[in-house]
């Protein structure tokens, strides 16, 4: 091998690793912490190393509070809002896209304002609306939540991907009798699959991440969410930091693998797109 090429092939894999080092340093670090006891970080200071004698007593800790039923909770709440998201926004973006009707440009800036508007601005109202449908302390009130918000950027992201397939190919199906909606279903969302994982990305993580919501329409400890729980660590005069890092260690990881697994299914569905012709 040439040396210049040998000399690019190395500083490739050097870069690669500088980035993995500095996507991975925060979850180590967040496991070094966890493995730490409190003294040791509130008196001598963290140690680089995890100390891995400590586990015995962090599992403690974090058997002392529902943390596998807070995860299931955000669980519910994200994966629901995706679904939901999902259907819904597959629905009016094919609508948008392929539909010509009166209203059709307001109906998209209405769409649009949604992200305009704060969440904290209409936490009254929605509370409001919750006690009168019976939607307080519910998931699936705090699932209709997000939903509210993910379900524009879902629509527009799948819009603009509808926008770019082919009319021709919809109109062959139309011809041989397809129905509308398994025209939908049986060839424009295929089609479309990698903006789809990219709207799911967005709803899942608007899901995973709820708290504002959460913490005022959820009165129940066992409706929390995960990020409620650990908010609720913190203490007035005392926050274990240890079992705080545990806790965040163990939320994080189930995002961090959905992001990965849907993260090839977007490469996967932009290269196989790149070669077809």
């Amino acid at each position: 091998m040439p040396f210049k090429k040998l000399t690019l092939k190395l500083s490739r894999y050097l870069l690669i690793g500088m980035l993995v080092v500095l996507a991975g340093f925060p979850v180590y670090w967040m496991a070094t912490t966890a493995l730490s006891l409190n003294s040791e970080l509130y008196g001598s200071g963290q140690v680089i190393w995890p100390q891995l004698q400590n586990f015995p007593q962090l599992w403690h800790e974090l058997g002392q509070v529902p943390i596998g039923l807070w995860l299931f909770n955000t669980l519910l709440i994200a994966a629901g809002g995706t679904v939901l998201s999902l259907t819904l926004g597959s629905l009016a973006g094919y609508a948008l896209s392929r539909f010509r009707f009166h209203g059709k440009g307001l109906v998209g800036f209405l769409l649009f304002m949604t992200q305009v508007v704060p969440e904290a601005l209409i936490l009254v109202p929605l509370y409001a609306m919750f006690i009168t449908f019976g939607l307080l302390n519910s998931l699936t009130g705090l699932v209709l939540a997000n939903v509210g918000f993910s379900l524009p950027v879902a629509c527009f992201v799948l819009k603009g991907a509808m926008d770019a397939v082919p009319y021709e190919i919809e109109e062959s199906a139309i011809i041989d009798n397809c129905p509308r909606f398994s025209v939908l279903t049986m060839i424009i969302l295929p089609l479309i699959m990698p903006s789809i994982a990219a709207a799911a990305v967005v709803a899942f993580f608007a899901g995973w991440n709820e708290f504002l919501f959460a913490s005022t329409f959820l009165m129940d400890r066992e409706n929390w969410p995960a990020s409620v729980g650990l908010a609720s660590f913190v203490g007035q005069y005392e926050t274990p930091m240890s079992a705080v890092m545990g806790a965040a260690l163990v939320f994080s990881i189930p995002a961090i693998v959905f992001f990965l697994l849907i993260q090839r299914k977007i490469v996967a569905g932009l290269t196989a797109g790149a070669v077809k012709g």
